[in-house]
């Protein structure tokens, strides 16, 4: 689903209305039943149910009307306050005050401080003042209107975006709408996924109002929002005949003294994500540990330095050995940062020739010098935090903050990567322009150990879409060596495909996973291993919610 700013979204409705000749008084009756259709879900048994109607006078207000007469019509008690005289109301707003008026339902002018009204319990305020064109600051007795809905005990719906919220950018400047559920309209606003306006805009749901979709496809737009219903369609359908050899084979390289943990996390996750089979190659000494905390996945000791608990250089034989085994390879969860570790991963990255997701202390080796992504033959798929990709672009992270879109747009399409971008929210960008924003996930994945469980989801993921979506053998079947090609003719299209696939499926059921462990444990108790043992929860809850 497309993810839009408040301009591109008004040239679809000029598009929609003088284009295509959809009246505009039809596609704010649309937006208004729709909004009373979520307050009417809200509510419960609607009848005698007190109902606030606070509108502004533009068409947020005008679709504030319509919401108020579907409410009264369904028994509600339904009030209006329009913050503007009748006189200033104009075009389609007007039509539907008018029948507003006609249906005898009170509508108040609220002009001043003294006129602000006293919510006396009401069952819900239906935010109707600003939309998605605002870009300010509330002030004035507006300012105080909104401060008395925020420290009311009512539930609050907003119309479109909770007012005061600026739809491009998730930020205020001033005095905002805390809403319990946002109803938009068409396309959902990229102001309702970042924070602190997904915090603002509570539940967000989506309300079609006729938008045609040619419409939508002439603007072009990037930005896309990750839904459920399209991670269930990127799922890989297993067979009946099944068995772990044609679910995937997945290489994790991870690991060293300390993080065994993270190993640990990484390699389970991508089993219960649904991989066939998993092995694990880890530093010799460091063997026994492995072996001990893991029963499914399988371990492969490899050398290390001086049994220090680091991969050695000279394992650099036995691992391009180890990956002629798997279909795709993830590496980098609690690897460290020994010197010889670190040249270890840059030469793997610059010889690898398989789909490969890298992470963690795999990210900070190629750090050192990020031109070997330019020389990298293998489809990758890059999972940095902030700081992580800091260390990877040269640009301060607080830059990176103020525009995570743009930064991780232009670092796919600059190394021709995928690139998970984790943070509130996650975003996946690929080289072609095209970025996802995630909508799941919460606070209490802040907790050492989720991006492993990431890492293990994604390539799990990975390695069943490479086997059961059957892409073209020559492509990524087990060639001659074990070599596999990024650009075999036929295949490299269905390779970032599936790629994308893996890491927006990935993302988003990394983010359930959270949210199903918050429920259960709460944002402070939860840790990796819950979101973990989460994951068939996610699965089923996506397969069959």
């Amino acid at each position: 689903m497309k993810l839009v700013t408040s301009s591109q979204m008004r040239n679809i409705d000029n598009r929609t209305i003088q284009g295509i000749g959809i009246p505009g008084l039809e596609l704010m009756e649309k937006a208004g039943f729709g909004v009373a259709l979520a307050a009417k879900e809200m509510l419960g048994d609607v009848k005698n149910k007190k109902v606030v109607i606070f509108c502004g006078r533009g068409n947020n207000g005008g679709d504030g009307f319509v919401v108020g007469r579907y409410l009264s019509e369904w028994d509600a008690e339904v009030e209006f306050y329009l913050t503007a005289s009748r006189e200033e109301v104009k075009g389609d707003a007007k039509t539907n005050l008018e029948k507003a008026v006609e249906m005898g339902l009170p509508i108040n002018e609220v002009l001043n401080k003294e006129e602000i009204p006293s919510l006396v319990k009401p069952d819900l305020v239906v935010d109707a003042l600003f939309g998605t064109g605002f870009d300010g600051e509330i002030t004035g007795y507006v300012k105080d209107i909104v401060e008395l809905i925020n420290s009311s005990d009512a539930s609050v719906i907003s119309v479109d975006i909770p007012s005061g919220l600026h739809a491009d950018t998730g930020q205020f400047t001033g005095p905002c709408i805390k809403a319990e559920r946002t109803v938009t309209m068409a396309l959902p606003k990229i102001g309702h996924f970042f924070f602190p306006g997904k915090e603002m805009s509570g539940k967000v749901s989506v309300v079609d109002i006729g938008v045609p979709p040619h419409v939508v496809e002439e603007e072009n737009i990037n930005l896309n929002l990750t839904t459920k219903e399209e991670v269930k369609k990127m799922l890989p359908r297993r067979p009946g005949d099944a068995y772990k050899g044609t679910c995937g084979r997945v290489v994790l390289i991870a690991g060293s003294t300390g993080m065994t943990g993270a190993a640990s996390l990484a390699s389970l996750s991508s089993l219960r994500i649904g991989a066939g089979m998993a092995i694990l190659g880890i530093p010799q000494t460091l063997n026994p540990i492995l072996e001990i905390k893991l029963t499914e996945v399988m371990t492969k000791p490899l050398p290390d330095v001086r049994k220090k608990g680091a991969l050695a250089l000279r394992g650099l034989g036995q691992i391009r050995e180890l990956l002629k085994w798997g279909d795709c390879c993830a590496m980098g969860p609690g690897l460290g940062q020994h010197f010889e570790t670190i040249e270890l991963v840059r030469r793997l990255v610059g010889k690898i020739n398989m789909p490969t997701v890298i992470d963690a202390d795999g990210l900070n080796a190629i750090a050192k010098d990020v031109s070997i992504l330019k020389e990298c033959q293998a489809p990758l798929i890059l999972t940095p935090h902030i700081g992580e990709l800091s260390r990877l672009n040269g640009v301060p992270a607080d830059e990176i903050a103020k525009d995570r879109i743009k930064y991780a747009a232009d670092f796919a399409k600059e190394y021709n990567s995928i690139l998970v971008f984790k943070g509130a929210p996650a975003i996946i960008s690929e080289p072609n322009g095209q970025t996802y924003v995630n909508p799941t996930g919460n606070a209490g994945m802040a907790s050492a150990g989720t991006g492993d469980v990431l890492t293990g989801i994604i390539v799990g993921l990975l390695a069943q879409m490479l086997m059961l979506k059957k892409v073209e053998k020559p492509a990524l079947g087990h060639a001659q060596g074990g070599e596999r090609s990024r650009t075999t003719e036929g295949g490299g299209e269905d390779i970032r495909k599936i790629m994308m696939d893996s890491a927006c499926a990935g993302v988003y059921i990394h983010g359930l996973t959270g949210d199903l462990a918050k429920e259960e444990k709460g944002e402070m108790g939860m840790i990796a291993g819950d979101m973990m043992e989460k994951i068939p929860d996610a699965l089923l809850k996506i397969v069959s919610g």
